[in-house]
């Protein structure tokens, strides 16, 4: 791929006005596209129509470059470009992000891989991330109420403060989801329940409680949550990870974050 523009050093935005630094990003996306990678999101169910071609990786690094800006993420999500919208929730400053944002953003989701980053990067650094799970998780739209679940996976694996009732009610707002057969529904609605079920022993039993109760369900794809679930939680690694847990107190590990690929 070619990196060399992403590599190299950007002015400060301060010596440019903010739609000169948005087209200058953009045009150093388009530079770098590789027609490849393009290719190769397909395989990952991420349509490219709107795609440079730009791995994650190198995007992270480019984001890191360019540094926190509000206005400068505002102005890439509104190019509508895959790659500009994946710097905007690396470049967004979280306590910056309105609800009102937060609900434009989620609103403009068209696959799974906008959807998680922005949960896992952006929205569940903002103070108002709690209050959004629930209403997302009663709406229809597809994305957004993957939304819902991507954001409570997240904040399992981010939030070390969140008491446990917090968990609780998102496993009931799982059990109510369970029954979504859309795939990238059902999908986030399974990884938020295996990510309470091993934040610590007590939401490891409710999560089994409900796993259990699902894979019991008359719905197939309540089952398939369910069973899914319960292979991983009841499997000799997670308990020695809540072993572990419990004596050092830790609630984050890195695979607890989406991958590129996991649907």
């Amino acid at each position: 791929m070619k990196t060399n523009a992403l590599a190299k050093p950007t002015k400060k935005l301060a010596e440019r006005p903010i739609t000169d630094e948005v087209e200058a990003v953009v045009a150093t996306l388009k530079r770098c596209g590789k027609k490849s990678v393009r290719e190769g999101m397909a395989r990952f169910a991420i349509p490219s129509e709107r795609a440079f071609g730009i791995a994650m990786g190198d995007l992270r690094k480019y984001a890191k470059r360019l540094g926190r800006n509000h206005e400068l993420a505002t102005g890439l999500w509104e190019t509508e470009w895959y790659e500009a919208r994946l710097l905007a929730a690396f470049v967004d400053e979280p306590e910056r992000v309105s609800p009102a944002q937060m609900d434009g953003w989620c609103k403009d989701f068209d696959n799974w891989a906008i959807c998680d980053t922005v949960c896992f990067h952006l929205f569940d650094r903002t103070p108002h991330a709690w209050r959004k799970i629930a209403p997302w998780s009663r709406r229809q739209d597809e994305f957004v109420k993957r939304a819902a679940f991507a954001l409570l996976w997240a904040l399992t694996a981010h939030d070390k403060q969140a008491g446990d009732d917090r968990f609780a009610e998102g496993l009931r707002l799982v059990e109510q989801a369970a029954g979504d057969e859309r795939n990238f529904v059902k999908k986030a609605v399974n990884m938020a329940l295996r990510a309470i079920g091993k934040r610590n022993a007590a939401l490891h039993a409710a999560a089994v409680a409900v796993a259990q109760r699902l894979a019991e369900s008359p719905q197939a794809a309540a089952r398939w949550v369910g069973k899914d679930a319960l292979r991983e939680l009841k499997s000799p690694a997670v308990a020695r990870r809540l072993a572990g847990r419990g004596r050092t107190g830790s609630v984050e590990r890195s695979g607890d974050r989406p991958q590129q690929g996991r649907v």
